[in-house]
């Protein structure tokens, strides 16, 4: 049997948000080569169902391991929080034995117990990651003594995509959030950014927290937690093409990703469209 070739390392998001982590994960891995894959024509996933988001990030990743992808990183809290486990246990096992799919909320959930003292925490998030309790649900398995506040910000996507990230308007929503967490738990010290476009709005969000509570973006963690599992797993590093390339996959109109997907990566960005 022949061996199989090395491929790019797949980072999968619904949209433009995982921009934020392949960034950081280009920053701390530069040397591997990367296909991003956004389904931008059918995001956003947030108010989706369970079903429908297993179904269209089933057809991501299957298109990335078509493209040659060994490993692939689920840049999307609503895809790691509704689809993740049901790929890894259901699509996996049967049809790609030797692939693997990971996602960004265990990383960041590992960090949480590590750096929290009052063992309070809030979280950040799309309505649909929110009302999954997924964050939740890995804290009871690992942090048993951390309680999380999960707080929708349904209105902070559409900011930042309609570019008010930086924009007085912002300001009256991203407000209204975090005086609703801090005000449901105020013994909180660390807020996780449970969305990868909420780092857009971090100027303003720190602008509207305590000096004293810490804001937890996902892409550095996610980017260290990758570099250690390649580590770990050097039958899979080895799969992994190096180069220092990246790729840019979109589903909808590619002026209108790269002119967006510029802004995330604060680089020129060209990519093709595809049609899942």
């Amino acid at each position: 049997m022949s061996k199989e070739k090395p491929g790019k390392i797949g980072v999968f998001d619904s949209g433009y948000g995982g921009l934020t982590i392949l960034k950081e994960i280009r920053k701390r891995l530069p040397e591997y080569e990367y296909l991003y894959l956004g389904d931008n024509a059918r995001a956003p996933y947030g108010n989706r169902s369970f079903d429908i988001v297993f179904d269209f990030t089933r057809e991501a990743v299957e298109e990335l391991f078509a493209r040659g992808c060994h490993l692939v990183i689920l840049a999307c809290n609503t895809a790691s929080a509704k689809a993740l486990r049901s790929v890894q246990q259901q699509v996996l096992p049967e049809k790609y034995p030797d692939r693997r799919v990971l996602g960004v909320i265990r990383p960041t959930v590992e960090i949480l117990g590590t750096i929290t003292d009052t063992r309070h925490v809030g979280l950040f998030a799309t309505p649909g990651t929110a009302n999954s309790h997924s964050y939740r649900m890995e804290l009871e398995k690992m942090w048993p003594d951390v309680r999380i506040t999960e707080m929708a910000c349904p209105m902070w996507v559409p900011l930042v995509e309609a570019g008010e990230a930086d924009g007085p308007g912002a300001d009256y929503f991203v407000r209204k959030y975090i005086d609703q967490l801090l005000e449901n738990d105020p013994e909180i010290d660390t807020i996780v950014l449970g969305c990868t476009h909420y780092p857009l709005l971090l100027p303003k969000i720190r602008q509207y927290v305590r000096e004293d509570i810490r804001i937890l973006p996902q892409g550095g963690i996610v980017a260290e937690s990758l570099a250690d599992y390649l580590q770990r797993h050097p039958e899979m590093e080895e799969k992994c093409l190096k180069g220092g390339g990246v790729e840019f996959l979109t589903t909808e109109n590619e002026d209108k990703f790269d002119s967006l997907a510029s802004l995330f990566m604060e680089e020129e960005v060209h990519s093709h469209r595809i049609i899942l």
